[in-house]
C-alpha cells in the first residue's frame, strides 16, 4: 500500500532525486552535533565509516543503500531507518519508521514490523569490516518522519512478539531523508 505522500509519476527522462550522506562515527559525547555516533566502540569503532544513499524511484518507491567500513569483521548487524535523529542515548532515535504505523508501540507484530512496511538494512561484514545492504520499498517517507539509520547488535527477528527487534543499538547516523 502506497503512502499518501507518494509523488506524482516523474518524466522518464527527468533525473531521479538522490541523497547521499557519508561520514565517520564519532564518540557519543559529540551528539547531537556529529552526523553519526557510536554507542559501542568495540563493535562500531570511532572513525569507522558509513554512507547512506536514498534514491526516489520513478515508480513512487524508495531505494536505500547502506555501506559501512572498518566495523567488526565477519559479523552480522541489524540496521533500520528510525523516526528521530541520533542523540546521546541510543533510544533518542525513536522507533523504526513504518509506512503504516502500528497502533501498538513498540511494534513487534509481524503485520507491521516487516521489511515491506519498514526499511531493513541488515548486513554482514567481510574480513575487513566492510559491508553493503540495499532495501527497496514501494512507498516514500512522510515529510520529517524518517531521520536516522541505526545499527543494531543482531540480525532482525521476524517471529511473532519479536518481529523487527535486533538487539541493542550500537550506532546511529543522522540522515535528512527526502
Amino acid at each position: 500500500m502506497a503512502s499518501a505522500n507518494a509523488a506524482e509519476p516523474q518524466d522518464a527522462k527527468a533525473p531521479v532525486p538522490k541523497l547521499v550522506v557519508g561520514t565517520v562515527f564519532a564518540p557519543v559525547s559529540a551528539a547531537p552535533w556529529a552526523q553519526a555516533v557510536t554507542y559501542n566502540d568495540e563493535l562500531v569503532s570511532v572513525g569507522s565509516r558509513v554512507q547512506v544513499k536514498e534514491e526516489l524511484r520513478r515508480s513512487g518507491g524508495t531505494r536505500i543503500e547502506l555501506r559501512v567500513r572498518d566495523l567488526g569483521a565477519d559479523r552480522v548487524y541489524g540496521a533500520h531507518v528510525h523516526t528521530k535523529p541520533c542523540g546521546k542515548l541510543p533510544t533518542d532515535a525513536g522507533p523504526h519508521y513504518q509506512d503504516q504505523p502500528d497502533p501498538t508501540q513498540p511494534s513487534v507484530d509481524p503485520a507491521f514490523a516487516n521489511p515491506n512496511n519498514e526499511v531493513w538494512l541488515d548486513l554482514t561484514t567481510n574480513k575487513d569490516g566492510s559491508a553493503r545492504s540495499i532495501a527497496t520499498v514501494d512507498w516514500r517517507f512522510r515529510e520529517g518522519g524518517a531521520r536516522s539509520v541505526v545499527l543494531h547488535e543482531m540480525v532482525t527477528s521476524t517471529h511473532e512478539g519479536h518481529a523487527g527487534t535486533a538487539g541493542p543499538r550500537l550506532a546511529c547516523v543522522n540522515v535528512p531523508f527526502m
